[in-house]
């Protein structure tokens, strides 16, 4: 397995929360790595680390390394927005722009000068629909609304614009906790196809999904990096108790 990610005892704090404690993981290349544990446990700070989301929040320090491909992206010749165009982020609620179908996916890659508008635009719109298993459904009404659609094919709809300036890393928050069991299986389905191209980090607390799409599980608690292996090491002979414990439901 080829390591993407390598994390270097990362610190974080908000003001003078300290909310992650000197994290080292490595994550893998076209793999899926789920984060879970209790709220509050710093799973989604992790993640937002990841593509320097946190840089947006004042008052945050961060402290260590976070390695992407063999460059640390906190140097200080690293560009925050390029970080963010290389590791696209699905956020738990869906939040289209209110704009078309079409416009929703196009906006990005026209800004950043990926495509030229016409048919190349049009190509690159249809093929991250497509990707995102949403082109038959909405391939009729690409003028409609982006918030016209339901719930999970407004999911679909921002994994097509994360995928459209293509991404190397797609961080994915919770992104089925706000969608109906079809959706989610969807989307499930989806994330299973997207890793042949992508690597997946996704925090969830529906432990049934880390074990169905997850290779690999990172079990977070109070701001530390408890264990983490192979999903099914983590699901059925966990080495620590902790894990063990919230696993089976005695806490969180």
């Amino acid at each position: 397995m080829k390591t993407k990610i390598n994390v270097q005892n990362l610190n974080m704090w908000y003001g003078d929360k300290h909310a992650l404690h000197g994290i080292d993981i490595e994550l893998y290349k076209n793999k899926i790595t789920a984060l879970i544990g209790p709220s509050g446990c710093g799973k989604s700070t992790f993640l937002r680390c990841i593509n320097r989301m946190n840089d947006l929040i004042t008052s945050t320090k961060i402290d260590g390394k976070i390695i992407i491909d063999g460059k640390n992206i906190y140097d200080k010749d690293v560009d925050e927005v390029s970080v963010r165009k290389r590791v696209g982020m699905v956020f738990q609620q869906p939040n289209p722009f209110p704009k078309s179908i079409y416009e929703n996916i196009s906006y990005a890659p026209l800004k950043h000068g990926l495509v030229k508008k016409g048919a190349q635009c049009t190509e690159l719109v249809e093929k991250s629909l497509i990707n995102a298993g949403l082109w038959d459904e909405v391939k009729d009404n690409l003028n409609n609304p982006g918030t016209s659609l339901s719930g999970g094919q407004q999911q679909r709809l921002c994994i097509a614009r994360t995928i459209a300036v293509q991404p190397d890393i797609i961080l994915m928050d919770e992104p089925t906790s706000a969608l109906d069991p079809i959706s989610t299986e969807k989307i499930e389905a989806l994330m299973l196809e997207l890793k042949k191209k992508f690597t997946i980090i996704t925090v969830t607390h529906n432990m049934q999904q880390a074990a169905r799409v997850a290779d690999h599980t990172a079990f977070f608690h109070m701001g530390d990096l408890v264990e983490y292996d192979n999903t099914e090491t983590i699901f059925v002979n966990p080495k620590m108790s902790k894990t063990e414990d919230y696993i089976t439901g005695r806490f969180g």
